[in-house]
C-alpha cells in the first residue's frame, strides 16, 4: 500500500488554493475595489473561500493515506478468490461533502472467478 502524493505537493497545491480563494476574497492590490458592502457578502465572500479549500484539503488527505493505492488486488471479497486484477487505469469519483464536491481516484479490481467487481477501500 502506498501514498499516491508526497506531503511536499500536498502542501504546495493546498497553499495555491489557499492564495487563489484569499486573493479573490481580499486583493493584494490597494487600487482592487473590494467586493461586497454588507456584512451578509462578507459571509457569502466566506463560504466561497471555504468551499475552494476544503475539498482541495481533504483530497490531498486521501491522497497522503498509506491505502490510497493497494499494489496487489488480493482476494475477492465477495467469493474468495485469488484470481483478480486491478483495471488498467483508477476511476475519478465525485463525493459531494457539506463543503463541495471532492474528487477521489478510486482503483476497481474484478475477479476472474465470480466477475464482480471491488476496490480496496469497500466504497
Amino acid at each position: 500500500m502506498a501514498a499516491t502524493s508526497t506531503r511536499k505537493e500536498a502542501l504546495e497545491r493546498i497553499s495555491k488554493v489557499f492564495h487563489d480563494a484569499l486573493e479573490r476574497m481580499i486583493p493584494a492590490e490597494e487600487d482592487q475595489r473590494l467586493r461586497g458592502e454588507t456584512f451578509r457578502d462578507f459571509e457569502l465572500q466566506a463560504q466561497e473561500f471555504k468551499a475552494a479549500l476544503i475539498p482541495a484539503l481533504l483530497e490531498e488527505r486521501a491522497r497522503l493515506t498509506d491505502s490510497a493505492e493497494v499494489r496487489e488486488a488480493g482476494c475477492c471479497p465477495p467469493c474468495g478468490s485469488r484470481q483478480t486484477r486491478w483495471a488498467a487505469a483508477p476511476v475519478q469519483k465525485e463525493i459531494r461533502g457539506p463543503d463541495g464536491v471532492i474528487v477521489l481516484t478510486k482503483q476497481q479490481g474484478r475477479c476472474r472467478s465470480c466477475g464482480r467487481s471491488f476496490s480496496p477501500s469497500g466504497s
